[in-house]
Formats: C-alpha cells, structure tokens, sequence
C-alpha cells in the first residue's frame, strides 16, 4: 500500500472558476430559476465565501434547497449540459497533470470539496479521481434530493472530520501515512493544510498566500488567469 496520500481542493484550485456558482449561473441562465432573486442570492453568498464569511450550513440550505425543487431526471439532464458548457472547457491541462503525477506514483488521491457531491461528483470523474470528499444532500430511496445536508459541512475544520471518517472506512487514518499533501487556495482551508505535513497553497488568495510564506510553504499558480 502507498504511504502518502494526495488531497486536492476543488474550487479555484484545481478548477480556475468556483463550481458552486458557476452552477447558479448556470441554472439563471437556462431560466430554471427567477434571474433577478436567484442571482441576487448566489452574489450574495459568493460574496460572504470571498470574504471569508460565509455560513456554510446556511448556503448549503439554500443550495440543496433549489436542488430539491426539480426532479432528479431533470437536475441529471441539466447537470450533463452544465459539464459539457461550463467544467470541461474550464480543466486545465496544468491541473490534470498535477492529479496525475500523484496517481501515476500510486498515492492514494482524492477531491474534499466545501460543494455538494451533486455538482462535483461529475467533475471529480473528470479528473479520474474515485474518491470524493463532499457535503451529501439528503436523498430518498428513489434517489430524489430531499434539500437536506447529511451529517457536518465538508469546509473548514470539518474537511478533517469528513477526511478522517473516509479513511476509517478503509481502516486507515492520517498516521497510516508518511506523506500527506493538501493542496488548496483558500485560508478556510488552513485546519487541513494545517494538520497535513505537505501543505501546498496553489492560486492562493492574499490571506493564504501571507500564511504560507510566513511558514514556508510551497507555493503554486496552475493557472494564469
């Protein structure tokens, strides 16, 4: 068995754009929600998560919220059309080759995303990584979203309890390893980036980028824009 393990952010680190509002903009723009409310809201909320303060558990109220409005065959159609015009052409090459260098060596990898598993589940397929650390909506035995959140949000230091409860699954734990990288480009994520002994700030914003120069950290820009 591999003794490190590769953990990987998902917005603004590996994708050059924010996946949670890039979906409401997407649903505003196909006309699945009222434009001028919905896209208030999600500016709202994406302004809080840029300054630093938002609530996680309350976006996430709202976001599985509007999930649970429509039923699942539409939400999967929609979200098929959401990959193919918005994600896709958005993954880098840069980033592609940094998951792979870590799956070419056989470290176990995976995505811990603050996003619900709904969004990101495609896009963490598109990455080839199986496994993935995300909020989990509330389904029914149908498989319909009933618009509530499964257990703690996955940002901030609940990213550990989820990432440790994961590894649990598979008997393992942090100690199982000698390496553990984490690479993310936000200061939300300094619990984790904190509690791995490979953190690595990559497109940071100006509080992290601070931090892991007062602490040595590796730096690294994917993307140029």
């Amino acid at each position: 068995m591999t003794d490190t393990l590769a953990l990987f952010d998902l917005d603004n680190t590996l994708l050059p754009i924010d996946s949670d509002y890039e979906w409401g903009q997407f649903l505003v723009k196909i006309g699945a929600v009222d434009k001028e409310s919905y896209e208030k809201k999600n500016a709202e909320f994406f302004a809080q998560y840029q300054a630093g303060t938002l609530d996680p558990a309350e976006f996430l109220a709202f976001a599985l919220g509007t999930l649970a409005r429509f039923p699942r065959v539409q939400l999967n159609r929609w979200r098929q059309r959401y990959m193919d015009e918005i994600i896709c052409p958005a993954i880098r090459p840069s980033a592609l080759d940094l998951v792979r260098k870590h799956q070419n060596n056989n470290d176990l990898v995976a995505i811990v995303t603050a996003t619900n598993r709904f969004v990101t589940e495609p896009i963490a397929k598109a990455f080839g990584v199986r496994h993935l650390i995300a909020a989990l909506p509330e389904e029914t035995p149908e498989g319909e979203i009933t618009g509530k959140l499964i257990g703690i949000p996955t940002s901030g230091a609940g990213k550990i309890v989820h990432t440790e409860n994961w590894l649990r699954q598979m008997n393992l734990s942090f100690d199982s390893f000698s390496h553990i990288y984490f690479y993310s480009d936000s200061d939300r994520d300094l619990p984790l980036l904190s509690r791995v002994n490979h953190p690595v700030a990559v497109n940071p914003n100006r509080r992290l980028k601070e931090y892991a120069e007062m602490k040595g950290w590796p730096l690294l820009q994917l993307f140029d824009d």
